[in-house]
């Protein structure tokens, strides 16, 4: 199955390329920006060897159908979506933390509570919480934007501040754009009877000073789903939830030895568990999307790709 893990695109008015875990950014004329969503999968803030097929398609498709849910409430970078795996929008400069917000104790914060922990970047979790009980309201907990091969790093709100990270003014617009994207995810995910447990948002300023949106929302990569149904019954008798994320797959490098550390192996993928991810990826989409997944021609994603960003650009 081919899969498209880089790009070396060379479009009309090309200034600058940047390469992130899994999408790749071109910078047209300082105005545009196209963003190649790749079929690389990363976890640990690794990103693992081989590629799954149509991974890159689903995250493009499900981040951009999302943006237009929002763009009602939060403005975002998008402008179109000339192929399956590409999102063109406004050049923007990002802010340098990612905005997580947790309506549940799951996956980070469950391994910070575990450890005896009752705050998670100065947010206090309050006691007598399992593993994902959902928090009495959501909390914000901040990580910085880490460099590609580097670990994102809890931050609080306050050393966002005292650093100058990020204005204060800025940062109070960062919180509110967080909670209503997240209340709009959380009505959404309910509708295809799904709990959105946490997720992290990206913002950016435009030229003109404006903040919005930007990199993906409400992606499995970006997000964790359970399933609604039976979610008490599983928390009641103390069993793991049904969720829809990326989560599997941490959970099998962990179970393999790796958790992204110095010194670690990444465990070898066979074609059969790469093929297994790609379906989970396709079972991710139907559900947060409440629709048949069509599979793009991948007979060669790179002429693909060039031959319908070239349109636009031209259009």
């Amino acid at each position: 199955m081919n899969t498209i893990t880089t790009t070396h695109f060379n479009f009309p008015n090309q200034k600058t390329v940047y390469r992130g875990k899994v999408r790749e950014v071109y910078t047209i004329n300082e105005e545009l920006l196209v963003m190649i969503a790749t079929d690389r999968l990363s976890a640990f803030d690794v990103v693992l060897p081989k590629g799954i097929p149509y991974k890159g398609q689903i995250l493009n498709q499900i981040a951009t159908k999302f943006m237009e849910l929002t763009q009602d409430i939060v403005p975002n970078w998008l402008i179109a979506t000339p192929d399956p795996n590409v999102a063109v929008g406004h050049l923007c400069e990002p802010f340098k933390v990612e905005m997580v917000i947790r309506g549940y104790l799951s996956g980070h914060a469950a391994r910070e509570y575990a450890l005896g922990k009752r705050t998670i970047c100065r947010v206090p979790m309050v006691d007598g919480l399992k593993e994902n009980d959902k928090f009495p309201t959501p909390i914000i907990t901040p990580t910085t934007k880490a460099d590609n091969g580097s670990h994102d790093e809890d931050i609080s709100r306050e050393e966002i501040l005292a650093k100058e990270i990020v204005s204060e003014a800025d940062y109070l617009i960062l919180e509110k754009y967080t909670r209503d994207l997240y209340q709009r995810g959380t009505e959404i995910a309910a509708s295809r009877n799904l709990i959105l447990v946490d997720t992290k948002y990206e913002f950016g300023k435009t030229k003109e000073g404006k903040i919005v949106l930007i990199d993906e929302i409400h992606t499995p990569d970006s997000s964790r789903y359970f399933y609604k149904e039976g979610y008490q019954e599983r928390q009641d008798n103390n069993e793991e939830q049904k969720q829809l994320s990326k989560e599997f797959v941490r959970r099998w490098l962990i179970e393999n030895g790796f958790q992204g550390q110095e010194g670690q192996q990444i465990p070898d993928m066979s074609e059969e568990y790469i093929n297994s991810v790609s379906e989970r990826y396709i079972e991710l989409y139907e559900n947060i999307m409440g629709e048949k997944f069509v599979k793009a021609d991948v007979s060669n994603i790179k002429e693909r790709i060039e031959k319908n960003v070239l349109a636009f650009l031209k259009s």
